[in-house]
């Protein structure tokens, strides 16, 4: 059998693509993936062990299987023999546990067949020709999805190479007294990580966080709210994808309360600049726009494609204009695909680029 499709990026993104390709009929044998390792868990772990998480802040649809039903609260209640977490998910409070968010990306990685179609391999160059695409030579696929992740953890220029600091991804533990630069949800969770060790903690930041459930506004996630965005002109998209790059992290008294008593007892303070201790958290995100992911600057150049600022400009189905056609799909999944869904790095992105990336598969198929 034909390997027809193939999945650049073996990560979540890449995993929620391929149980989805497999669920719309797809053989294992009809599907390549290509990445560094076998388990597309292990990169978005190794953050969350860094920064002591211990729940989602997605919620029951947040989720790598191929249908949003039944969710993760459908799981946590089957298992726990126990409703609470149904009715927590009708109000958008369920948010599962990331132990049991691990446990269900190795059933969905097993049940797909996901390690019959993985190669070990860091592809560098995707480049089209007629009908289809060769990856690094191979080839050729007629439909690629492409799903590289984030390019690399940012870190502010003066801290680079300063001893004292380290990037909240990355292994660490905690000083008496600890900066924290940022302000979205790794710099709330390390506020409560350090203060619970007993240190004193300096929030560095130059604005209020904001403060909601979800990274984007909820609107953004629902097809009216989306439709609004896939209309507005180019200039007010680059400004509107700017604007919701704003830190936030959830209210609620479980942030709130730790912090409160911490600032009574002196050991939480906000500052605009750094005053000298001895370590810095740097809770600054990852590295923004194409041109740090060497696979897609290189696509972007070899093949002369529309960008705008630092976003690859795309068709709302997550598919690349100029290389999409009756015969051939490259589509964009994860942080890349920003363009035509705002929260494309998330596990709901994840989902809308997939479906859209199967229908296209299958409607080639049937020409």
């Amino acid at each position: 059998m034909t390997e027809r499709c193939a999945i650049v990026g073996g990560g979540l993104a890449g995993l929620t693509a391929y149980a989805t390709l497999r669920h719309g009929g797809l053989a294992s044998a009809e599907i390549a993936v290509f990445g560094t390792d076998p388990d597309p868990a292990r990169e978005w772990s190794r953050r969350a062990a860094a920064i002591r998480q211990r729940r989602m802040r997605s919620e029951s649809d947040g989720h790598v299987a191929p249908t949003s039903f039944p969710g993760l609260a459908v799981r946590s209640a089957v298992r726990q023999r126990d409703a609470w977490p149904l009715l927590l998910s009708l109000f958008d409070r369920y948010h599962p546990t990331v132990e049991d968010f691990r446990e269900h990306v190795g059933e969905v990685r097993e049940s797909s067949g996901w390690d019959e179609s993985f190669r070990v391999a860091r592809i560098t160059e995707i480049r089209g020709i007629e009908g289809g695409f060769e990856l690094d030579g191979e080839g050729p696929y007629a439909h690629v999805l492409v799903a590289t992740g984030h390019p690399g953890l940012a870190l502010p220029e003066e801290l680079e190479g300063d001893p004292r600091a380290v990037h909240a991804y990355e292994p660490h533990e905690y000083g008496d007294e600890v900066e924290v630069v940022g302000a979205g949800m790794a710099a709330a969770t390390e506020w409560l990580n350090a203060l619970a060790e007993g240190a004193k903690v300096v929030s560095v930041r130059r604005r209020e966080p904001l403060r909601r459930p979800l990274n984007l506004p909820r609107h953004l996630f629902t097809r009216r709210g989306l439709s609004a965005f896939h209309a507005t002109p180019k200039d007010e998209r680059v400004g509107l994808l700017r604007s919701w790059s704003t830190p936030s992290y959830p209210g609620g008294p479980d942030w709130d309360e730790p912090i409160e008593r911490a600032r009574r007892e002196g050991r939480f303070e906000v500052a605009a600049e750094l005053n000298g201790a001895d370590q810095i958290i740097c809770a600054t995100g990852f590295r923004l726009g194409f041109r740090h992911d060497a696979l897609l600057a290189a696509l972007v150049d070899q093949h002369g494609l529309e960008t705008a600022a630092g976003w690859i400009v795309l068709s709302p189905d997550s598919t690349v204009p100029a290389l999409t056609d009756d015969l051939r799909t490259l589509s964009l999944a994860g942080i890349p695909g920003q363009w035509a869904f705002p929260a494309s790095d998330t596990l709901v992105g994840a989902k809308y680029a997939a479906r859209r990336f199967l229908r296209r598969v299958q409607a080639c198929r049937t020409r």
